[in-house]
């Protein structure tokens, strides 16, 4: 049996009671849209951002990220989210994977994209975002990705992943 028990802004929370091993046991799940990171580059530097996260209550170094909307795709989500955050239009998207960021409990598959080839518009911050961009040099921030002073998932395996596959 599954029971929703919470429907919210970007998530919802679903308990589900299930069998496994002959035993019934309890899944919390939390359903999610899924969501884009970008890796922004700027000649030799990644276009990053701080931000401050309410959940942990500290500001981290990270790149634009943001939920897919209902039924768009994760190239038009990597787009705008790039645009909303950043004030940069990307006229490269390089698809790099996916991948799901805590399976234990969560149904959100992420979709990493390098964006390359960018000019500045303007950014469109929501309402409740504060965002600082700055250029980190590619090899400060694979330095600082391996050195832990870059403490957020999705910004770590990007670096890395794009060490791995073009630096």
């Amino acid at each position: 049996m599954k029971k929703r028990v919470y429907e919210g802004k970007i998530l919802n929370l679903r308990v589900d009671n299930v069998e496994i091993n002959g035993r019934e046991s309890i899944r919390e799940v939390v359903e999610h849209n899924g969501s884009v990171a970008i890796l922004p580059i700027i000649d030799d530097s990644f276009l990053m951002e701080r931000q401050y996260r309410y959940a942990i209550d500290k500001t981290l170094l990270e790149i634009p990220a943001g939920t897919l909307e209902e039924g768009e795709e994760p190239y038009d989500c990597a787009k705008r989210e790039l645009r909303e955050e950043t004030g940069y239009v990307a006229d490269t998207l390089i698809y790099l994977g996916s991948m799901y960021l805590t399976p234990g409990y969560c149904t959100e598959l992420m979709h990493f994209f390098i964006a390359k080839d960018l000019r500045f518009e303007s950014e469109k911050l929501d309402f409740d975002e504060v965002i600082s961009v700055e250029c980190i040099k590619i090899d400060n921030a694979i330095d600082m990705a391996m050195k832990g002073e870059i403490n957020d998932l999705k910004t770590v395996y990007a670096i890395l992943r794009y060490t791995m596959q073009y630096h």
